[in-house]
């Protein structure tokens, strides 16, 4: 073979050798990328149940529920964009910042029956921090302008849309 072949192949054989490392890159990242949606884009899509999504809103007000499994707190809420809600259900302690009417972030799976199983909870860490995604999403369905003042107050989320 002349010495121009040779560098042609081996040019060609790193070209296909990257191709496929980039291939592995990107099939990896996407196995590991989280969602997030609010409770009006996760009714109106069909998502599988293998699908990981970070799940964002306000707590409802007077939606929250304590029961027990063996010893393991379990906590049964909804979550609310102000156009739709979802039945949350979360096995574990919750965090000392979970209340009613504030912003969090459950990240989980949702079930084949329309409850959302979280994994984890996130709650807001003071009086004023509301994660950016949800206050996109309130902003978007006419709920809440920061122009006006800060965020509802709880006991404006007691006339939100129940869960379907």
């Amino acid at each position: 073979m002349k010495r121009k072949t040779q560098r042609l192949w081996i040019i060609l054989t790193c070209m296909i050798g990257f191709a496929i490392a980039i291939a592995l890159i990107l099939s990896a990242f996407s196995s590991n990328l989280i969602y997030f949606k609010v409770p009006s884009q996760l009714i109106n899509q069909s998502i599988s149940n293998s699908t990981t999504i970070r799940l964002g809103g306000m707590v409802v007000a007077n939606s929250l529920h304590h029961q027990n499994d063996h010893h393991t707190p379990i906590a049964i809420f909804d979550i609310t964009d102000g156009k739709a809600a979802i039945h949350v259900k979360y096995r574990g302690i919750l965090p000392d910042l979970f209340r009613e009417g504030q912003s969090v972030i459950a990240i989980g799976y949702l079930n084949p029956q329309g409850i959302f199983i979280a994994t984890e909870v996130l709650a807001k860490h003071d009086e004023t921090y509301m994660p950016k995604e949800i206050a996109d999403a309130l902003r978007k369905n006419g709920k809440w302008d920061p122009r006006f003042g800060p965020p509802p107050d709880p006991d404006s989320w007691n006339h939100m849309i129940k869960p379907q």
